[in-house]
């Protein structure tokens, strides 16, 4: 019988209030990326991509991506998009390269070439961060007409 009741049971899905993209083996040390990551870190999703765009750093073109990507995957889970915020962003170091670069009287000094793993994940907030208000908003702001103010 118990296992006639778990069959009747119909599954409840959670539905997911974050949403992560990740970025292996970025070709960028993650003490770089950090500044990046840093200034977008708890800002709306929005805000964010148009600070990056303003952004003159390497770092900001692939944390872009990371976040168009997380922001893809949101959309797709059926989260709202402007309501969407960087809620943790990390950079984590990958594997090095490791090279020599010769040196006089036959030395050699070790050159380390870093990656970095990037992570960003995404929350769906209570608040409605894009451009656009909700119908009854807009009805409330359109003004009356002036002949029909005043009577």
């Amino acid at each position: 019988m118990a296992k006639e009741d778990k069959k009747a049971q119909p599954e409840v899905k959670p539905n997911p209030r974050k949403v992560k993209a990740v970025t292996k083996y970025l070709r960028i040390a993650p003490r770089k990326l950090r500044l990046v990551i840093d200034t977008i870190r708890r800002r709306p999703a929005i805000e964010a991509m148009g600070i990056l765009s303003l952004l003159n750093k390497k770092g900001a073109k692939m944390v872009s991506k990371t976040l168009h990507s997380a922001i893809a995957n949101a959309k797709n889970l059926g989260l709202n998009e402007d309501r969407l915020y960087v809620s943790d962003t990390r950079a984590d170091g990958g594997p090095s390269l490791k090279r020599f670069l010769t040196r006089s009287m036959g030395r050699a000094d070790k050159i380390l070439k870093r990656t970095s793993h990037l992570t960003v994940e995404v929350r769906e907030g209570m608040k409605i961060w894009g451009g656009k208000k909700p119908e009854d908003a807009k009805a409330k702001n359109k003004k009356k007409p002036v002949a029909a103010q005043g009577k």
